[in-house]
């Protein structure tokens, strides 16, 4: 039977596909897309497993999934700081650093092209919108204007900075001498050397833009989103910086059809396979299943004890909508009720869905009964004397000596009706001929009622002492 479609359903299927396309967007042409697709068909693999019933298939894949996540938390912890933070629609808002830097431009391709034809090797970073301080390490800051003088003196062949990229941003030079991560893709052409896989790696890895010079050859590259592109003059590297970093100022206006539509192949084949995913984990949906669930009062007055609750436990119905809900087996539902407007006497509270939380990919039908009984009288707390529980005599020699308690009396707090007729708390048994003057004995007192409380979390001392002492 085909499950029945809510409004919720359509949300959350376009809901995952965005998220799902997200992702798409963000790991493209990256080391770890491949990695997902994979992650991909296992997950398609596992809930066809688990549909079929096959219980040892799916049970590995399960395990196996744990394992595989704490993995790919540890191998591409860069590429998911980097996807959560252009996940963070904030930081557009706050970043007030888009003074663009296509003023500097024409300084900075003539000064490139110049060092280019003096076979002066440079690695400069524009950094975009992505942060890049995961991702360049071992930087020397330096935090200067923009000016061919400091851009040679940098890249000059035998100066301490020479091997390193220097950093952009905000239209400074921020840094120097900064370590990239390498392109580790089996696609660079084997003539290029460490400048231009490091200029590879931190663009497939970020939106920032890379110029890279070759020592060798003497050419200026441009390399974005993992493609490098050999520029021939200053003027059009100008209009490629241009177009690159003042668009993420005068972005052009894209209305929502364009959104919708761009790039439709992908979102399209998302959109399919999440139908798919959702069809096969909603294809059960209607199994009942009953539970008991204990009842637990919060909220209940300081000068009130309960003293039962009819009944202690409820009968919950659920639905399942998913069958990646929780087996019967291992729910764990517990029904909290507010206990706060109670009184002394015998209250009536409801039971309502609220009170008892549903498992995700289950809601509640039904709960009986509806309503329980709620005993409670009003607390009472009092001093009473504390005597010790002897067995058999004291030794004729000793008639003198009576024994003693310390405390000699202790609080105890509980019903009225129960606390108000006892007089007295009793300790442990102990043999009393065996009782030594001098001697010390540590023994717990007896709870007189079950809910009545001692308010004395240590053992009293029970001792010998002389019977004049008493009489003082």
């Amino acid at each position: 039977m085909m499950p029945t479609i809510r409004i919720q359903d359509i949300a959350d299927i376009l809901i995952m596909t965005f998220l799902l396309y997200q992702l798409y967007s963000w790991f493209r042409g990256t080391r770890a897309m491949q990695v997902l697709l994979g992650l991909g068909v296992v997950t398609f693999i596992y809930f066809t497993t688990r549909f079929l019933d096959l219980y040892m298939t799916s049970w590995v894949l399960q395990e196996l999934g744990t394992v595989l996540i704490v993995l790919i938390i540890v191998v591409f912890q860069t590429e998911i700081r980097q996807a959560l933070y252009r996940f963070s629609h904030l930081r557009h808002i706050l970043d007030s650093r888009r003074e663009t830097q296509h003023s500097q431009f024409q300084d900075i391709a003539e000064t490139l092209f110049r060092m280019a034809s003096r076979r002066t090797g440079a690695l400069i970073v524009f950094q975009g919108n992505d942060s890049l301080q995961d991702l360049m390490t071992n930087g020397v800051a330096i935090d200067s204007e923009i000016s061919p003088q400091m851009l040679e003196s940098i890249f000059y062949n035998g100066a301490p900075f020479h091997d390193g990229a220097a950093l952009i941003n905000n239209g400074r030079i921020e840094k120097a001498a900064c370590h990239l991560p390498l392109s580790v893709s089996p696609d660079v052409p084997q003539h290029l050397g460490t400048r231009h896989r490091a200029a590879l790696g931190l663009s497939e890895r970020s939106d920032a833009v890379i110029v890279a010079i070759s020592e060798e050859r003497g050419e200026v590259s441009l390399v974005t989103a993992g493609t490098i592109r050999l520029i021939s003059n200053p003027t059009e590297l100008i209009m490629a910086l241009d177009e690159l970093l003042r668009s993420e100022v005068e972005a052009p206006r894209i209305t929502l059809a364009q959104r919708l539509f761009s790039n439709l192949l992908p979102k399209a084949s998302l959109l399919l396979g999440v139908c798919v995913f959702w069809v096969l984990i909603t294809t059960r949906q209607g199994q009942i299943t009953t539970v008991t669930a204990p009842i637990r009062l919060h909220g209940v007055p300081n000068e009130i004890v309960l003293l039962r609750t009819q009944p202690e436990d409820v009968t919950v119905q659920l639905k399942s909508m998913s069958s990646l809900a929780p087996a019967p087996s291992k729910l764990d539902l517990t029904a909290e009720l507010d206990a706060s407007g109670i009184s002394e006497g015998t209250t009536a509270i409801r039971v309502n869905h609220s009170n008892v939380t549903a498992p995700p990919g289950m809601i509640i039908t039904s709960i009986s009964p509806s309503s329980v009984r709620v005993s409670a009288e009003r607390k009472l707390r009092k001093s009473v004397p504390v005597k010790a529980t002897l067995v058999g005599k004291l030794q004729p020699a000793k008639s003198s000596l009576y024994v003693r308690c310390e405390p000699e009396s202790v609080e105890i707090e509980g019903p009225y009706s129960q606390v108000s007729r006892i007089t007295s708390v009793a300790t442990e048994e102990i043999d009393a001929s065996q009782l030594r003057k001098g001697k010390d004995y540590l023994k717990n007192l007896r709870i007189p009622e079950k809910q009545v409380s001692i308010l004395r979390d240590t053992p009293v001392t029970i001792k010998l002492s002389v019977r004049d002492k008493r009489l003082r």
